[in-house]
């Protein structure tokens, strides 16, 4: 059964820094994405950051420079570094794995999602 399973998420100020980790369990194999997205109260699920095809990584333009996605294949998890964090970045982040195909930044394509970390940056 596979699993994800995300940390990390709190509560900093604006211009705080967190790094999220997603430790993914019961699955070894190559992934055609592994992303990040992330969902305000009242809003649509967003893509923040993706691996696409191996190493090839992209960003949510109004993230881009704040936030940076690795991966560890040694220990199987993915994380996402963000710094300058804004209030308008509190949301919950969710880690979703894709096996063969994926859309990001839309859902589509995903197979497996994490239960979520939230993320909360007070002014």
């Amino acid at each position: 059964q596979v699993q994800l399973l995300e940390s990390g998420g709190g509560s900093v100020q604006a211009g705080g820094s967190l790094r999220l980790s997603c430790a993914i369990s019961g699955y070894t194999g190559s992934s055609a994405c592994m992303s990040w997205f992330r969902q305000a109260p009242g809003k649509k699920r967003e893509g923040v950051a993706s691996f696409r095809l191996g190493d090839s990584t992209a960003y949510l333009e109004s993230m881009k420079g704040r936030v940076t996605i690795s991966k560890d294949n040694a220990k199987n998890t993915l994380y996402l570094q963000m710094s300058s964090l804004k209030p308008e970045d509190t949301a919950m982040y969710f880690c979703a794995m894709a096996r063969w195909w994926c859309l990001w930044p839309s859902e589509d394509g995903f197979d497996y999602w994490g239960q979520g970390t939230q993320v909360t940056v007070s002014s």
